[in-house]
């Protein structure tokens, strides 16, 4: 071989080398070109986390602002509006007040003056006590009947009770006419048939009150002008005791009508 082809052939082996080197084929170590397939990823991460940060800040600024809004709206009370809104004019007419030309009536106080002697009148006739007819204390009311007293006798008043102490073989809460001893309240009278007849009404002073009772009863020892008043047990008819007493006699005043 000649030196010049020894020298065109030297370069051709060196730019092998130097294709072979770019050439993604070439055998040689794999590390030298590990950098330049990695680069892509970085620059995706790279991107990617801006995108983040970025949201990032406009969240922040958001909260931001809704944060400060809240404050200046609980300082303030409320928000400034946004528009001036005009009420409707309405169509009903205004209403104008008359004027009065006393100072009663601009006070809703009528103008007729008030009556005074009329009041006065009314408060004498009110002051002045009526007057009240006397009630006949002579006549009274018994069974839903209207009685007057008829005549008064002096009898003698004792007492007795329906128990066998007063009654002995006769104890059977009965009376002569059998009504039962509990009529009128337990406020009967025994009485001489002859003198006073059966359901005669008298009052005894000091018995029921002085009210009217009725005669309903009889007995052994109650002859002529001799009265015997029921209690309802033997003491009390022991502390009664024995009284001459006014009785006065009572009628019915329809009978006389009738």
């Amino acid at each position: 071989m000649s030196l010049h082809g020894a020298l065109r052939t030297e370069p051709l082996i060196i730019t092998r080398r130097k294709i072979g080197i770019d050439h993604p084929n070439h055998n040689e170590d794999t590390n030298e070109a590990r950098p330049v397939k990695t680069q892509p990823k970085n620059r995706t991460h790279t991107r990617a986390g801006r995108v983040v940060a970025g949201e990032m800040m406009l969240w922040m600024c958001a909260l931001t602002i809704v944060v400060t809004s809240a404050i200046f709206t609980k300082e303030q009370g409320s928000l400034p509006a946004l528009a001036q809104i005009t009420p409707a004019s309405s169509t009903q007419p205004e209403i104008v007040p008359v004027a009065s030309s006393t100072p009663e009536a601009s006070f809703g106080v009528p103008s007729n003056p008030i009556d005074e002697e009329a009041i006065a009148r009314a408060i004498e006739l009110t002051a002045e006590p009526a007057e009240i007819e006397p009630t006949d204390l002579s006549v009274r009311w018994f069974d839903g009947r209207k009685v007057r007293p008829a005549r008064t006798i002096y009898m003698t008043v004792t007492g007795y009770s329906p128990d066998a102490r007063s009654c002995g073989k006769y104890a059977d809460n009965k009376t002569a006419i059998m009504y039962s001893v509990w009529t009128n309240g337990m406020n009967l009278v025994a009485a001489d048939p002859k003198v006073l007849p059966y359901k005669s009404l008298i009052s005894v002073p000091g018995y029921a009150n002085s009210e009217i009772v009725p005669i309903m009863d009889c007995g052994g020892a109650i002859k002529g002008s001799r009265l015997d008043l029921l209690y309802p047990t033997h003491e009390l008819a022991l502390q009664w005791g024995i009284r001459q007493l006014p009785v006065t006699v009572w009628e019915y005043v329809d009978e006389d009508e009738g």
